[in-house]
């Protein structure tokens, strides 16, 4: 995992390289086309980079995102009726979940334009989609996806900036595997001092930064045993955030946007009723909270998918820590083939 996750930057290097054609292309079909709305299918960290490119696409493109249920198609059998002007995204590390490959198969039946982002190019949901836009992000052995998953999240970045044509998008999309490179390096571990011991957790932020927050609550579950629940600090505090005291941790992670106040705000907040508070994204410790590093001055969108390298690199030795190999969680495999 950790050998992996250090490959990111390359990766992401490799990824923008490649697909640079297909992608301009993509962007002026749907320029052309303009979709009047946007469907995502996928399962597990690719449904979390799928829910940061919502935030994107609704953002800098102004069309609306929504996630499918793939079982509707797959066990229920009701594929949907006419999709018209419809874009939908398929986003799978393997490409082999059979429910992903049905819903692809049953939106494109619809009249939906499917794209596909995947890391198996020979895989049957690559058959279902065109184009695919390949991940390039090479064998991936540990079951915790994680250079595919950075790269998942930055080719919705890139799908952005090539449909939008947005030039500060296009400057941050350049910058963004040295970013990745310099986040490597930054020091998380606070959070495997706060967590080494810990039964349950939340991991908070907002806008952009949400579907990041969704993936390392899953990191942490599946790779250090640990019961941890993403929330959107717009709604923690509606109704979970009376749990939020007596040492409970709380990992915040707070976007450079207009958000990022809220998010440390509420971060005090959380200190002073007793949590222990972990923050990426706050210039120094305050009100009880612990700052953990990220890269300033970055672009608001992207920036959450720079948080994912120090992290990844502290789950590991967190999991070490808690007496678990983070390689090979118990009970799961690395291609997951749901109905």
């Amino acid at each position: 995992m950790a050998a992996e996750s250090a490959e990111a930057p390359g990766v992401v290097r490799r990824m923008l390289a490649a697909n640079w054609d297909t992608l301009a292309r993509l962007g002026e079909t749907l320029r052309r086309s303009g979709p009047a709305m946007v469907l995502t299918c996928a399962r597990g960290s690719s449904d979390h980079a799928a829910l940061f490119g919502k935030y994107l696409i609704e953002q800098h493109l102004r069309v609306p995102v929504a996630s499918m249920a793939p079982s509707v198609v797959s066990i229920a059998g009701t594929p949907p009726r006419d999709l018209g002007n419809a874009l939908v995204i398929a986003i799978s590390q393997s490409g082999r979940s059979p429910d992903i490959v049905a819903a692809a198969k049953a939106t494109r039946g619809a009249g939906a334009q499917v794209i596909a982002i995947l890391n198996d190019v020979r895989s049957p949901l690559a058959e279902a989609a065109s184009p695919v836009i390949p991940l390039h992000a090479g064998p991936e052995k540990s079951v915790a996806a994680t250079k595919s998953c950075i790269a998942s999240l930055a080719a919705l970045a890139d799908l952005a900036r090539h449909w939008s044509q947005e030039s500060d998008l296009n400057q941050a999309m350049a910058a963004l595997p040295d970013q990745l490179a310099v986040a490597g390096t930054l020091d998380w571990s606070p959070l495997v001092d706060a967590l080494k011991g810990a039964r349950n957790l939340f991991v908070v932020s907002r806008g952009a930064g949400f579907g990041v927050a969704h993936e390392m609550a899953l990191k942490l579950k599946e790779t250090c045993a640990l019961h941890a629940e993403a929330f959107s600090a717009a709604e923690v505090e509606h109704g979970p955030a009376t749990l939020v005291r007596d040492g409970l941790p709380v990992l915040m992670l707070a976007p450079p946007d207009q958000a990022g106040p809220e998010v440390i705000a509420l971060a005090k907040r959380f200190a002073a009723r007793g949590a222990r508070v972990l923050c990426a994204g706050l210039d120094k410790s305050s009100g009880g909270v612990t700052v953990l590093p990220a890269l300033a001055g970055l672009n608001a969108s992207l920036a959450p998918i720079t948080w994912l390298p120090s992290f990844y690199k502290a789950v590991v030795h967190l999991a070490q820590a808690r007496g678990l190999d983070p390689d090979h969680p118990p009970f799961l495999n690395k291609v997951t083939e749901t109905l």
